[in-house]
């Protein structure tokens, strides 16, 4: 099972700085990265490591797509896609121990709070998709409202409960409830009956619970005001892609091209996946539907493009984050004053729409 969007990851990202030495160590990566450096192979640019957020899932599926279809090979790149080792992708894009990597907007804005030396190069996905749910037969729980005074399973992320306090507030609830933070058992217990709602990834865990028998009821956050996000992003190191803008822009508009192939067919790139990484699925229908549902849903802009990002949902998310006080900064110290968000994004690597 793919672990939540804001786990463990999370926990880690307040000590980014004071965690890249080890990081550095442990991946053998240059002695000065944030310098720039010139990729994995002893400063070959054309070599572009990419630091995956967990084991391969459908949030990965266009970077497996343009592998599989010799994308990358074409662009002159020699892409390592980095397996899960425990350690944050931001972390390892932000020390410059890998050149790009899988992040999300609120881990990202918690990383870039804290200094990290990270931009977010493309969306993958446009909206948020984890939503919040309670078992489907839960009668006396019709809306976030009915979670005042509940029981929250979460995942120890900095600014999950106010999220959910806006999300039930937005409701018409007080936003009480009590919280035990679980990780990934968080569905077991919702399942069991030991935590009363939880924030699953729809395209995965939700389906994921249909076909175990425990089907779940889901609510959005946006029906009940709060911002939106892009759930998932592909980051570069700041750094490296100002040094190396040529080997950036290849290697996004692959990846992107990718993307869009697992947007517009998503049944060939779920396809593409599973070729891509055998044995890794127990369950390959569960592929399927999960990227036929990012597809319909998640991954195009208004245009049908995947990838552009704009100023206001930047602004919307992370800026709701920013007024909550949660973010701290490299001193470690709160920072309640909101930056200039559009130094966080770019949609410069991306293919020119037509």
């Amino acid at each position: 099972m793919r672990r939540h969007l804001s786990s463990a990851r999370s926990t880690v990202i307040v000590a980014v700085l004071g965690v890249l030495a080890l990081v550095l160590a442990g991946c053998g990566a240059p002695s000065d990265p944030g310098a720039g450096g010139g990729g994995a192979a002893g400063g070959d640019a054309n070599t572009i490591r990419v630091a995956l957020d967990w084991t391969p899932n459908t949030n990965h599926t266009g970077l497996f797509v343009a592998q599989q279809e010799g994308w990358f090979r074409d662009a002159g790149l020699n892409v390592e896609l980095l397996p899960y080792n425990q350690t944050s992708p931001d972390t390892l894009v932000g020390s410059g121990a890998a050149e790009f990597g899988i992040s999300f907007q609120d881990s990202f804005t918690y990383s870039k709070g804290a200094g990290a030396d990270i931009t977010s190069v493309m969306a993958v996905l446009q909206h948020w998709a984890t939503e919040v749910a309670v078992k489907a037969d839960r009668s006396d729980i019709t809306s976030p409202r009915d979670l005042d005074g509940k029981t929250y399973a979460g995942f120890g992320g900095p600014g999950e409960q106010d999220k959910m306090r806006a999300i039930i507030r937005g409701a018409g609830g007080q936003g009480t409830f009590s919280t035990v933070t679980l990780g990934t058992s968080a569905y077991e217990a919702l399942y069991a009956g030991q935590a009363d709602f939880t924030e699953p990834f729809v395209a995965w865990e939700g389906i994921e619970a249909q076909m175990r028998g425990e089907p779940l009821k889901t609510f959005s956050y946006t029906d009940y005001g709060f911002p939106d996000a892009y759930n998932v992003l592909l980051i570069g190191n700041s750094t490296w892609l100002r040094e190396h803008p040529d080997q950036a822009r290849k290697f996004v508009q692959a990846a992107q091209r990718g993307y869009q192939l697992a947007a517009d067919d998503p049944a060939r790139g779920a396809q593409l996946l599973k070729d891509a990484n055998p044995g890794a699925f127990t369950e390959p229908e569960l592929v399927d539907r999960s990227q036929q549902m990012l597809a319909a849903r998640y991954m195009k802009d208004p245009q049908g493009r995947v990838g552009p990002q704009t100023l206001a949902t930047w602004a919307g998310f992370s800026g709701f984050v920013y007024d909550s006080g949660s973010v701290v900064g490299p001193d470690g110290e709160p920072v309640t004053t909101r930056p200039d968000f559009s130094t966080w994004f770019t949609n410069d690597y991306l293919t020119p729409a037509a």
